[in-house]
C-alpha cells in the first residue's frame, strides 16, 4: 500500500498567527498517527514561518512512524537534519523567499552539489528523495546521485487533471516507470487532493509514498481529522 505523509506546516501557521502553542504542532501529529497516518512531514524554512526549528527538534521523539523533512540543503538546514536524523530527507531546490515548491530539480545542473549532499546524508543513514518533475533524463540523472528516491511534482498533473485525467497522468506514469528501472523508489507531493489523488494513484505504478498538506489540513476543518485520513488512506486503497 503507498503511504500517506502527512505535512503539518499549515498547523504551525496558524498555531503562530496567535504566537501561543495552539493547535499544539507536537499533539497534531501524534494524533495523526494514531488515525493511520503512516508518515509526519515537515518543511522548516529559514524564516520560521510555520515549523521552527524548535518543532523539529521537539517532533524527533514523538513520531513514531517515519519523519521525513523537507528542505533546501543550507548549511543550515543540513545541520539540523544531521543532528535530528529523521527517518527521509526530501531535497527541494526552494529559494528562503518561496511560499511554496513550485518546480523540481535540474538534477544534470546541480550534479556534483546534490552528490555531496546525498552522500552526507547516507554516511548519517538517512535516505534521501530528490524532488523532480517527470523529465525522464532528469530522473536518470537523479539515480546517478546515488539518492534512495524522488518525489515527483505533482502540482502540473493536478492542473491538468479535471480536463484530461488520463492526459494529466501520462507523463506521471511514465517517470515513475522510468524511476523503477533506474533502482529508485517513487513519492509524490503537491496540491494532491480528495478529488485526483485516487486517480493518480491508481494510475501510477511503483508509487511508494505521497506527501499531502494544504488540502489534507483544509479538509479536516470540513471533516474533521479521523474523517479526513480515512478518506486519503481510501483513495490509496485502490487496485491498481
Amino acid at each position: 500500500m503507498t503511504q500517506l505523509s502527512v505535512n503539518i506546516n499549515k498547523v504551525a501557521t496558524l498555531r503562530n498567527a496567535r504566537g501561543e502553542n495552539m493547535p499544539d504542532v507536537q499533539r497534531f501529529a501524534t494524533e495523526c498517527e494514531l488515525l493511520g497516518a503512516n508518515g509526519i512531514t515537515v518543511h522548516p524554512r529559514p524564516d520560521e514561518r510555520h515549523i521552527r526549528h524548535s518543532d523539529v527538534f521537539l517532533l524527533r521523539p514523538l513520531v513514531k512512524t517515519e519523519f521525513n523533512i523537507e528542505g533546501y540543503p543550507s548549511p543550515e538546514f543540513m545541520d539540523l537534519v544531521l543532528k535530528v536524523k529523521p527517518e527521509q530527507v526530501t531535497l527541494v531546490p526552494d529559494s528562503p523567499e518561496d511560499l511554496t515548491s513550485h518546480e523540481g530539480w535540474d538534477v544534470r545542473a546541480n550534479m556534483e552539489f546534490l552528490t555531496g549532499i546525498v552522500d552526507t546524508l547516507r554516511e548519517a543513514g538517512i535516505r534521501t528523495s530528490i524532488f523532480v518533475g517527470t523529465d525522464t533524463d532528469n530522473i536518470k540523472a537523479a539515480a546517478a546521485t546515488g539518492t534512495d528516491r524522488i518525489e515527483l511534482y505533482t502540482k502540473p498533473y493536478v492542473d491538468n487533471y479535471e480536463r484530461n485525467p488520463e492526459e494529466a497522468v501520462a507523463p506521471f506514469v511514465e517517470a515513475s516507470r522510468a524511476a523503477h528501472r533506474a533502482g529508485l523508489g517513487v513519492n509524490a507531493g503537491h496540491d494532491l487532493n480528495l478529488e485526483n489523488l485516487e486517480y493518480f494513484h491508481k494510475s501510477l505504478p511503483y508509487l511508494n509514498e505521497v506527501s499531502i498538506g494544504h488540502s489534507l489540513i483544509s479538509d479536516a476543518l470540513y471533516l474533521g481529522l479521523a474523517e479526513t485520513i480515512r478518506r486519503y488512506k481510501e483513495c490509496l486503497k485502490t487496485t491498481k
